[in-house]
């Protein structure tokens, strides 16, 4: 076995920055081996007893989550939903584009969040909620359920007699979970998505979930039926990027009046957890009235940990590598050293991101010295980070790989927020005159915005819209014609990859009109390009809630629209280049119109130079493997040759050419 110091060469920074940004929990893997549960457990203890008492009693409680940025709320609630997933159904809530819309947006994200399938389980929450009903559980129910709508339907109304919202409709919808081929179909009505006549009529239901106070019931439903089983915790995180107030400020009291009408409606059997930044709340809170902020029952704050839990911290993410080594290192910490926390820490408190980001600095230092470290580091370098490029680079294409295994198609996300997503990136690439809600229309304002580029002449406006029903869309070629005839905007650019009906259609036959006329231009997106938005967006959460964090710094929005900026990873979005909002000198290759193998290379060959340039000293097998974790679709032979090319190419140096392959240490660098 290879010693403690030969692993530290050649394995990646296990403090590394890439891995300390937490985000949605259903679309994160949290490694249970790196908790420390001594952090936070008084927490966690607490959030276990309300959710006790909510089962016993069935009464909603709301609880107010604070800590300051890197004091690990978002990475609590992972560990809350892995602790008591058993106890609980988990959702996830994440910042609202548009506060009209939060109702819906809740209800999105809920029954998004129910989809996802627990650890340890081969069915989904919403599924495994479902089953665990008494109503469903009926032994002759059981024998006749494929085809016995009506006694499904009978069934549960004999359960559940009153408080539940249009039953016929809904306790049908919840049959067609049970079918396969209906399931997709029934998950798309929870949501809200604006379905088109024919998917109505084989869910067997009158309309689609198009208003607040629609998608208020029907929450409410989930809640009535859920005092059967176990509660439902609905998590509101990342809450720096929610739409803003009239006066400037982010709208939270939009949400505080979500909660209040929860409570003063008796939503039944949930747990409304608010997790915020504290100097968010000290600066915002003053918006909210008092009867709303009065409604919340409970409220924690994080505190720094002491020194001796930041130790275990750095225990759990060296573990990995010290059980590899033999002898094993003497020290849990080794190449680091508890002086080193005692010097940077003198009031022996830290937060846990801080304590993360030190032990990298001072990891790297061991990773490349010239001479193997041969005791521990506990001087703390200035800076250790010297191309932040590279590192955001690798930080992109892990984002963006998250994104692709969990966005399947476009209507994975609404309208307003697919318009979101476009706009951050506008405004990024600096597009002039971006006018948000531009279309006269208060159903479908947030699914517009103006703007301007120099290659065409006045305001144009943009509309993504990408609702099924045929009848909605008439009406936004309607208001688009509404907006051209008040002179709005001078051109319409439609963004739509659903299909547009039929020539008998009222919605087809004012679309045939209106882009009849050249000035107008039809983009037909791609799941590509929205796969880059939304990467982009979730950078931009992080960003605004002070969670994106890059080798020895955390990372404004500023700072992240630099890098953006520099690396011009959004150039190579399909989307974007179609709307013209590029220089033609400006673009780079477009993957949707290259080979994918060649685009594919070229990004892994991008990847191996930023992990090498980032690590400045790695194992030739580590840097094969992770490219491999990063472009499964390449295997181990693929990957050496492009190392190689990259090897040809770059200030790439093999350390001892002369060992085994698996054995060689690269360094990036000329001598």
């Amino acid at each position: 076995m290879p010693s403690i110091d030969q692993i530290i060469q050649r394995e990646i920074n296990p403090f590394d920055s890439t891995t300390l940004r937490p985000g949605n929990f259903w679309r994160e893997e949290q490694d249970s081996q790196l908790t420390v549960n001594s952090i936070h457990q008084e927490a966690i203890d607490e959030i276990q007893q309300i959710l006790s008492e909510i089962s016993r009693d069935n009464r909603t409680r709301s609880l107010l989550l604070a800590g300051d940025s890197g004091s690990g709320k978002s990475y609590l609630l992972g560990r809350l939903k892995l602790t008591l997933n058993s106890q609980a159904f988990f959702t996830y809530i994440g910042p609202w584009p548009d506060s009209h819309f939060i109702w819906r947006h809740t209800l999105r994200n809920t029954v998004d969040s129910l989809m996802y399938v627990p650890e340890g389980q081969r069915e989904s929450q919403l599924l495994l909620w479902l089953k665990s009903l008494s109503a469903f559980g009926d032994g002759g129910l059981k024998k006749q359920l494929l085809g016995e709508r009506k006694l499904f339907i009978h069934n549960f109304k004999g359960t559940y007699p009153s408080g539940i919202y249009n039953p016929h409709e809904f306790f049908g919808i919840l049959y067609a979970l049970t079918d396969s081929e209906l399931y997709p179909l029934a998950c798309d009505w929870l949501k809200g998505d604006d379905l088109d006549e024919e998917t109505l009529s084989l869910l067997r239901v009158k309309s689609s979930i198009n208003s607040e106070t629609k998608a208020q019931n029907i929450l409410a439903n989930f809640g009535r039926i859920s005092t059967a089983t176990q509660p439902i915790v609905l998590c509101f995180d990342n809450l720096d990027n929610v739409d803003r107030a009239e006066n400037g400020a982010i709208d939270l009291q939009a949400l505080f009046h979500v909660n209040s009408i929860i409570h003063n409606q008796k939503l039944k059997n949930f747990l409304v957890i608010v997790s915020i930044i504290t100097n968010t709340w000290n600066q915002h809170s003053k918006h909210i009235q008092s009867a709303d902020k009065a409604r919340i029952d409970t409220q924690i704050r994080l505190r720094p940990i002491d020194l001796d839990r930041a130790e275990r911290l750095w225990a759990s993410r060296l573990y990995p590598l010290h059980r590899q080594a033999k002898p094993k290192p003497k020290s849990s910490i080794y190449p680091l050293e508890r002086q080193a926390l005692e010097d940077k820490f003198p009031g022996g408190k830290a937060l846990p991101r801080y304590v993360l980001m030190l032990g990298r600095q001072l990891f790297h230092t061991a990773k490349n010295e010239e001479v193997q470290p041969k005791k521990p580091i506990t001087s703390v370098p200035q800076t250790t980070f010297s191309d932040p490029l590279a590192a955001f680079q690798l930080l992109w294409l892990k984002e963006l790989r998250k994104v692709k295994a969990k966005i399947n198609q476009i209507r994975d996300f609404s309208g307003p927020e697919l318009m979101q997503m476009l706009r951050e990136s506008l405004e990024t690439l600096e597009v002039a005159r971006i006018q948000p809600k531009l279309l006269p229309s208060p159903t479908y304002a947030s699914y517009s915005l103006g703007y301007h580029v120099p290659i065409q002449p006045g305001q144009i406006g943009l509309i993504w819209t990408e609702e099924p029903n045929l009848v909605s869309f008439c009406h936004v070629m309607k208001t688009c014609q509404t907006a051209l005839k008040k002179k709005m905007c001078q051109s319409i650019q439609l963004i739509r990859a659903e299909r547009l009906g039929v020539p008998r259609n009222q919605g087809y036959q004012r679309y045939q009109k209106l882009f009849a006329d050249d000035s107008h231009q039809h983009v037909v997106p791609d799941l590509d390009s929205v796969h880059y938005l939304a990467t982009y967006h979730n950078l931009v959460n992080a960003a605004r809630a002070g969670e994106l964090i890059l080798g020895d710094r955390p990372l404004d929005l500023s700072d992240l629209i630099d890098l953006v900026r520099q690396s011009g990873v959004l150039k190579k979005c399909a989307l974007l280049q179609n709307l013209k909002v590029f220089w033609e000198d400006e673009l780079q290759p477009n993957s949707s119109l290259e080979n994918n193998e060649n685009s594919q290379e070229r990004d892994a060959i991008e990847s191996i130079l930023a992990l090498v340039k980032t690590q400045q000293l790695i194992g030739r097998q580590v840097l094969i493997e992770s490219t491999i974790a990063q472009f499964p679709e390449l295997d181990t032979a693929q990957v050496d040759r492009l190392l190689e090319k990259a090897i040809e190419n770059y200030p790439i140096q093999i350390l001892d050419p002369t060992a085994p392959p698996d054995a060689q240490l690269l360094k990036f660098g000329s001598e």
